[in-house]
Formats: structure tokens, sequence, C-alpha cells
């Protein structure tokens, strides 16, 4: 059939316009359906802890990048996050500080029982070292009934028995020489810095 002059032919079947009417409507109910679900999962998430998986540990001498460990120690990071949440590293400070081994943050009224190898550090040096237990990763004391403080240790060096010591939480993927630079601060007999070294904050994040 031959268009009269000045009519306008449509290029496109009626039923194919439906069908592509269709599938757009399919798809935008796909989304809407997905960003449904998205939200159901994220509001049974623990408390909004389960997508920190990097903690950044601003201090006096700069900022120290750390990998959480979730899957290998979910309560530890569920209770260290909670705490960064309330603020409880704030104005604290790396108050032990044992070179080639350690340094220790935290709440030095809760002293747990990794007490007793910082003090002990360098006759650890001697032991055979497992190539698991390396530096640069952090942990805390193992937990007791009565302890509902948080204490940071950041290993210089790697540590036999880490493990057994400490229960390992992550490990620093950035400011490795922020934790060297404090690991030379000087130093009194009780491994104690002669100059505050402060956790200014913890700002969590999902991704770096």
């Amino acid at each position: 059939m031959v268009a009269k002059r000045g009519t306008l032919i449509d290029p496109w079947p009626r039923r194919y316009k439906v069908r592509k009417i269709s599938r757009a409507r399919s798809r935008n109910h796909s989304d809407d359906g997905l960003q449904k679900v998205e939200k159901m999962e994220g509001f049974k998430q623990h408390k909004g802890t389960e997508h920190q998986n990097y903690a950044i540990l601003n201090t006096s001498k700069g900022p120290i990048i750390v990998e959480l460990y979730r899957k290998a120690a979910p309560d530890t990071v569920d209770k260290f996050v909670e705490l960064c949440q309330r603020g409880y590293f704030k104005g604290l400070l790396f108050h032990r500080v044992i070179k080639h081994y350690v340094i220790q943050g935290g709440d030095p009224k809760e002293v747990g029982s990794a007490e007793e190898w910082t003090f002990s550090g360098k006759s650890h040096s001697q032991l055979a070292i497992s190539p698991k237990h390396e530096a640069f990763m952090i942990g805390t004391s193992k937990p007791k009934q009565d302890n509902t403080g948080f204490e940071i240790f950041i290993t210089t060096a790697p540590i036999p028995d880490l493990n057994d010591k400490i229960t390992v939480f992550g490990r620093v993927i950035k400011g490795e020489d922020v934790v060297q630079e404090i690991e030379e601060v000087d130093t009194d007999e009780h491994y104690q810095p002669k100059t505050q070294i402060e956790i200014n904050n913890i700002e969590l994040k999902r991704s770096i």
C-alpha cells in the first residue's frame, strides 16, 4: 500500500514496540527486585559490621592501614569494629614498644594473657620461627571472662607460636614505615615510650 503524501510511515511495527516496552518493564522490575533483596540482606546483617574489611589507624606518627581477617577471626573482628564505632580507641596510646618484636596499644589496664610474652620478647626471638608468623600482623589478647577492653598488638618481626599468644585478626597492608617509626622510639626499661604515641582515631572502610 502506498501512503498518501504528507503521511508519516511508522518504520517499527506495533508488535515490535509492544515487545520492546515489555522487555524494558521486565528489566526495570528485575532491577527493583534486586534492590529490594539487597536491602533485605543488608537489614539482616549483624550491626552493619560484615562489610567493614579494612581499618585505618590514624596515629600521631601517621596512618596504618589494616586488612581485617573476618573469616579467620569473626568474633574478634566484630568486637574490634564495634569498639571502633564507639570511639573506644580514640586518644589511647601505644604504651609498650619492643624493638624488632611488637608494638602494643590500647588500654593498659586490660592486659590479658599476652602480657608475659611482651615482656620476654627478647628470649622469644631465639626460637624456631614458622613462616606463617610474619611481621606486621595485628592481633589482640586471648579473651577472658572479665576482659571488657581490647589490646592491639602489631608485630614488627616474625614471632614463633604467634597464634598461641594472641588472636590474630588482620595484617598491615600499608603504613609499615609508620609501624617501624613507632618501633624506633626511645623507651624506658619497661618498654614504655618516653614520648607519647597516640591513636587519634580508627576509621573503618569497606574497600581501599
